[in-house]
């Protein structure tokens, strides 16, 4: 089951009023200000750059008709205004930046959102342009990339499973201009190439997390992921359930062993040209394509989510995707392992003692934190394999949420390269905060009987995503600097649409994953 795509981003630098397009974006800040004697508006609207033809074919009128019909310039508002042949394009719709930044663009999140916001709200137009609010200098890299990024995503749609027509829905918008100074500009157009390659892959990796947990069980999910591997020109290597017995993949086994779709992992490989940086990177997602929460089932409300438990996997895998499109200068491996955590004669139970790939055996005191146990073996092997950096991300605790809400990611491991994480998630609009690994949530992991408790009994719930963090410590070698993120929050979007955010799978941390890459291929 795929999304329809965009079929067309491109840049054009005809002036706004004379583009024959079915609707031009324009941006608006906020002002505050004393109400308005005369029309009883309190505050004013001002335009924001890369408008002003607009403005002029409306005789400067533009701001107070927007402004007679509700516009405010807040964030995440959409006007609509019937031209009425003052321009080409027959509608000109407003979407709001909030306040007008000092001397600068806006931010390129701002940007982002604003863009993802018009093109949704747009649904139904052919060809849509933005004329949304670009630095002057020559580098205007970061917020051209955004909006860019934006205009992809907002406009994704899952296909969804419906049989029948639905009368009101609408057809994303097939063909985005959006207007710079210099469209033949070769740094400009990289940023549209780079943009349709990392939008595409978030794109994957949503199709992949919407996908129908029937239809996406571990077999047919690794082999969605192999295909499309392949496709790109990655190396593809899958274990199935028999090549992960004999290769003493204990965690992996255990809890796809519940169900009767088996277990697997994926590995995938990208060479650079020429060698590369000499610097090995690898990424690990977490692929529990439905967890039921297995013996230590999981109460019923909600638990239709669940399918988005193996987001992580989606994300690194779709990640490589982009990877193998932009070929940065640095190898990079990526391990997906994948399994079904069911309620069964055969699952895995509350005081099982399980051998892991690197020989460490783990008490399992709770099936439901299965997420670490499929995660501590792939981890393992990427470091068996050998790599410098190891960036793993997973829906791996509701902890998470709690303490950092639905949009921000916790991110533990090693403190530089934590620091490295949020600086790249700030910067790409996923963000994350470094979260600590306490030596007492070590302790209290201590098992009478193996080596390492799945979870810490004592605490309970208390600091739950910081006790994924540290048993995850255990499966990464001390050459290797490690960075774990927890995406249960982000990684699944269950509200409204908002910005470019649709309902179901973010592909958060796509994104950030692959600015990563570039950045070790780049600084080391």
């Amino acid at each position: 089951m795929t999304s329809p795509r965009t079929t067309n981003l491109s840049l054009v630098d005809t002036d706004p009023a004379e583009l024959a397009v079915d609707a031009i974006v324009i941006g608006v800040h906020s002002q505050t200000g004393e109400q308005d004697a005369t029309s009883g508006l309190a505050g004013t609207l001002l335009l924001a750059s890369g408008a002003e033809s607009i403005a002029v074919a409306f005789d400067g009128k533009l701001t107070e008709t927007l402004a007679l019909l509700g516009a405010t310039g807040g964030p995440g508002e959409v006007v609509k205004l019937a031209t009425l042949g003052t321009v080409t394009a027959p509608l000109v719709v407003a979407v709001g930046l909030g306040p007008e930044p000092s001397g600068a663009a806006p931010a390129p999140e701002t940007l982002r959102r604003a863009a993802g916001t018009a093109i949704r709200a747009l649904a139904g137009a052919p060809k849509v342009a933005l004329a949304l609010p670009l630095p002057d200098d020559a580098d205007a890299s970061a917020e051209l990339r955004a909006v860019a990024e934006g205009a992809l995503l907002g406009g994704y749609r899952f296909a969804g499973y419906k049989t029948r027509p639905q009368p009101t829905r609408r057809e994303p918008v097939a063909e985005v201009l959006i207007a710079v100074p210099d469209a033949g500009d070769a740094g400009a157009q990289a940023e549209v190439t780079r943009a349709l390659a990392v939008a595409g892959a978030v794109r994957t990796s949503r199709d992949w997390v919407n996908t129908a947990p029937n239809e996406l069980r571990p077999p047919s999910f690794a082999d969605a992921v192999a295909d499309a591997a392949r496709a790109a020109g990655l190396g593809v290597e899958v274990l199935d359930e028999a090549a992960l017995a004999a290769g003493g993949y204990g965690g992996i086994v255990a809890v796809g062993q519940g169900s009767e779709a088996p277990p697997r992992l994926v590995k995938l490989t990208y060479t650079p040209q020429s060698g590369g940086n000499g610097k090995r990177v690898a990424l690990v997602g977490k692929g529990i394509t439905f967890d039921t929460g297995g013996i230590s089932i999981k109460p019923a409300q909600g638990m239709w989510e669940m399918k988005s438990d193996m987001a992580g996997a989606a994300a690194v895998g779709a990640a490589m995707l982009a990877i193998a499109a932009l070929k940065p200068a640095v190898a990079v491996s990526a391990y997906l392992p994948m399994a079904e955590n069911m309620p069964s004669g055969t699952s895995y139970r509350p005081g099982d003692v399980i051998t892991m790939f690197n020989g460490k055996r783990v008490e399992v005191l709770n099936t439901d934190a299965e997420g670490r146990m499929v995660l501590g073996d792939a981890m393992a092997r990427a470091c068996a394999d050998g790599t410098d950096y190891l960036f793993e991300t997973s829906t791996l605790t509701g902890g998470q949420v709690i303490a950092l809400g639905k949009r921000m990611a916790g991110v533990m491991g090693t403190p530089e390269l934590c620091d490295r994480v949020q600086a790249v998630g700030d910067a790409v609009g996923e963000p994350a905060w470094p979260m600590p690994l306490p030596d007492d949530v070590r302790k209290g992991m201590e098992s009478d009987v193996a080596d390492i408790s799945q979870v810490n009994a004592g605490m309970d719930r208390a600091g739950h995503m910081l006790q994924g963090g540290v048993f995850l410590r255990e499966f990464v070698t001390d050459d290797v600097a490690w960075a774990h993120i927890d995406i249960a929050g982000p990684g699944y979007h269950s509200g409204e649409p908002t910005g470019y955010w649709t309902k179901g799978g973010t592909g958060v941390p796509v994104r950030t994953l692959v600015r990563l890459v570039e950045d070790v291929a780049a600084n080391g």
